[in-house]
């Protein structure tokens, strides 16, 4: 494939930008009549990021945008993003991955609260009356980058230029050069029923080592299911962005799940294998723990389109 940024050239939104420590997702549908107050919030967006991080320079705020196929036409004029589709149910005998209503996503994302709280208060702000708030989830960094069942995650993600590969659209659809596609969930966790399990068949479902994170020999495991090989057999990568959030007063643990990738078609692939199973395979173990109760699909454009939107 074609390198997706130019060497010395950023086109991208800060997709790969390390990860948080702090996060607010934002899901939201655009009530009609609200198209033109939400192009405004876009394309401004850049310079309302430096101006609420502005005064805290080591608090690395960023923000993620993207928009949801059905809203795509209905802001901007022109092509549209080559693999832009809805989020795909699925339903399997077990388990089920819903689709769920979402025009615009945000992942705002810094080292501290109050910035992350402060970005998404403006936005909604500005939005107030053009938009409906379907989800909103705080989310935070646990331990040594483990999730809630105590694992760590992420571990697969490439760095680097394989990074970019991964996750940014290249030549292949060069009106969208820099972009990317986020596959977003959100995952609730039976925390009872998983801690009565011993490490041992822990460690069985995940198909990793629990206290060091080794790869374990285990077939069927949420690592061998996850694992998606292209034609020449290679491991296709896309770029995780999970992290935890919960409220136990509410008796809610949870993981918020936003893969980022070149195409869509990989991150589909592996919920199929996931919720489906395969040949030679099930549904994913972890899923009798884990609960998806969100699915939408959006494209991050690059930041040259937001600074020269379109008309609609």
């Amino acid at each position: 494939m074609t390198s997706p940024l130019p060497p010395g050239e950023t086109l991208s939104q800060p997709v790969l930008n390390p990860p948080a420590s702090v996060a607010v997702f934002l899901v939201a549908t655009i009530d009609s009549g609200g198209e033109a107050v939400v192009r405004e919030v876009l394309g401004s967006l850049a310079g309302l990021v430096r101006s609420v991080g502005f005064p805290s320079p080591d608090g690395g705020l960023g923000c993620v945008a993207g928009v949801g196929s059905r809203a795509w036409g209905r802001l901007f004029g022109g092509p549209r993003p080559a693999e832009l589709h809805p989020f795909r149910e699925l339903a399997g005998p077990r388990h089920h991955a819903p689709a769920t209503p979402g025009d615009l996503f945000f992942h705002i994302k810094a080292a501290r609260t109050d910035l992350c709280f402060a970005l998404a208060a403006e936005l909604v702000r500005r939005l107030r009356g053009t938009i409906t708030v379907r989800d909103e989830t705080q989310a935070f960094s646990y331990f040594d980058s483990r999730n809630l069942l105590g694992f760590v995650d992420g571990t697969e993600n490439p760095v680097g230029p394989a990074a970019a590969d991964a996750a940014l659209v290249g030549a292949e659809d060069p009106g969208f050069r820099g972009g990317s596609y986020a596959l977003v969930q959100k995952y609730l966790h039976d925390v009872d029923a998983w801690e009565a399990l011993a490490v041992e068949a822990q460690e069985k479902v995940i198909g990793r080592s629990k206290l060091t994170n080794l790869e374990l020999d285990a077939p069927g495991s949420h690592k061998d299911v996850n694992t998606v090989l292209g034609p020449d057999g290679s491991e296709q990568k896309i770029l995780r962005a999970a992290m935890p959030f919960g409220r136990p007063g509410h008796g809610e643990f949870g993981t918020y799940f936003v893969a980022y990738a070149r195409t869509p078609g990989i991150p589909e692939t592996m919920l199929r294998k996931m919720f489906l199973g395969g040949p030679g395979s099930g549904p994913d173990p972890l899923l009798d723990y884990s609960r998806a109760v969100t699915g939408s699909l959006f494209f991050v454009p690059p930041t040259g389109f937001l600074e020269a939107l379109p008309e609609s």
